[in-house]
């Protein structure tokens, strides 16, 4: 784990970054209120139509249905450029508990893949208990596969990208539940 603004190494239950002593109240402070979001599908910056989000939201539908615990919530947003993209998108995938209250620590298999089309930036953010399966490397190479995509202002095709390569991650790590014919696993 990295702290999300100076980028200095953090063991996961660090109260504070030793470096630059930033903690979620800090960054809440900081940027302030969570944005208004819809729930898998959010698109503050209006660059998905309806039929995009449509079929966004029916690729991660088939995602959650073989994988019961994922948490998808795929995010198209502007950020403010007085602070880090990074610092961003940890504080929105925190005070978003997109996971819930009962899911935290190891149960909290939730995944942000946040976009900021005007920043030019985008980060995939897995909850703690996929953080140990989803290294950055393998999120890093999902990201830059999509990067083309994204260039061409093809939001949409970069995103089934990084979903697509989300589920073959998700696949090889899962350990099926029940009979081998099912397609859903757990984590």
């Amino acid at each position: 784990m990295w702290c999300p603004f100076c980028q200095t190494p953090l063991n996961a239950d660090a109260a504070e970054c030793p470096a630059c002593r930033l903690t979620f109240p800090r960054t809440s402070a900081l940027v302030g209120a969570v944005p208004r979001l819809a729930p898998v599908v959010a698109d503050t910056t209006h660059q998905l139509t309806a039929p995009e989000m449509l079929k966004l939201r029916k690729r991660i539908a088939v995602m959650q249905g073989r994988f019961p615990q994922l948490i998808m919530q795929v995010l198209m947003h502007s950020f403010p450029a007085d602070h880090p993209f990074s610092m961003h998108v940890f504080w929105l995938f925190n005070a978003g508990n997109f996971a819930g209250d009962s899911r935290r620590g190891k149960d909290n298999h939730a995944l942000l893949v946040a976009v900021d089309p005007v920043r030019g930036e985008a980060a995939i953010i897995p909850g703690y208990g996929l953080e140990p399966f989803l290294k950055p490397e393998i999120l890093d190479h999902l990201l830059e596969l999509a990067g083309p995509a994204w260039e061409k202002g093809r939001w949409t095709d970069g995103l089934l990208s990084v979903l697509d390569g989300l589920d073959r991650q998700l696949e090889s790590i899962a350990i099926p539940s029940g009979t081998a014919e099912l397609a859903t696993g757990e984590f």
